[in-house]
């Protein structure tokens, strides 16, 4: 029965929530086993046979997918399963896979996490500044707080403190996530003097930096907090293949 003109739809109806869209699946090429995209890392390889991290996802052609941690893929590159595993991928064994291809893909990782956060920080969802953050964290306005790796405990402490509290998770420990990036690496990326902690304030700002960061800790060999918070729960993922 179709709905008369200009009669609206019930709430039951109108209000009916979107069926959430499956989050595409990738094997690796080592494991065999398969995960999201999100957990994986591509591997593109040039046309001269050159293969090379593509932590963007925007190479051409095929591309060979990774589950595992650096120190794994440095064990997979000494005995050359790697190099199998590549081959089988890209369906020829005329590949050249450079010695510091573990290194690469670090340094590819960390590159777009840093990005990531320059944007964030140029459409004024990042702020900076240990006072300004605490501030912000106790209305509630962080919805992800971070720390350099070199950040003091105290200060860590008591801007955690602070983020429990505008979440009303008092009592709960919870803790901003410690990025794998030292003050250093994050002053010379964002163009600021001595950053040591980052608080995103919109929740699909944080959603956008875990993406990163989850699977540059991942390939660290580093543990990932299991509470994500409101970030996680409330955004989607954009991205395409």
């Amino acid at each position: 029965m179709r709905t008369p003109p200009n009669e609206r739809l019930s709430p039951d109806i109108a209000e009916a929530p979107r069926p959430r869209k499956s989050e595409p699946e990738r094997r690796c090429i080592l494991s065999g086993e398969t995960d999201t995209r999100d957990a994986l890392v591509r591997l593109a390889v040039s046309p001269s046979g050159l293969v090379l991290p593509d932590a963007q996802e925007k190479a051409p052609g095929r591309g060979a997918w990774v589950c595992s941690s650096r120190e794994q893929i440095e064990k997979a590159l000494a005995d050359g399963k790697l190099k199998g595993g590549l081959s089988r991928a890209f369906k020829t064994g005329d590949l050249e896979i450079p010695e510091n291809l573990p290194e690469k893909i670090e340094e590819a990782l960390t590159r777009v996490l840093l990005d990531r956060l320059g944007l964030e920080m140029r459409v004024g969802a990042l702020i900076l500044g240990t006072q300004r953050i605490a501030e912000t964290a106790r209305m509630g306005g962080v919805a992800l707080l971070l720390h350099a790796s070199d950040a003091s405990e105290d200060g860590r402490k008591k801007l955690d403190q602070a983020w429990r509290v505008g979440r009303e998770a008092e009592g709960s420990g919870e803790r901003g996530w410690t990025l794998p990036l030292d003050r250093d690496a994050l002053s010379v990326a964002l163009g600021r003097d001595n950053v040591v902690h980052l608080g995103l304030t919109h929740d699909a700002s944080a959603a956008r930096v875990l993406k990163p960061l989850k699977r540059l800790m991942h390939y660290l060999g580093q543990d990932i907090p299991t509470e994500y918070g409101r970030a996680e729960m409330r955004a989607g993922d954009d991205t395409n293949d």
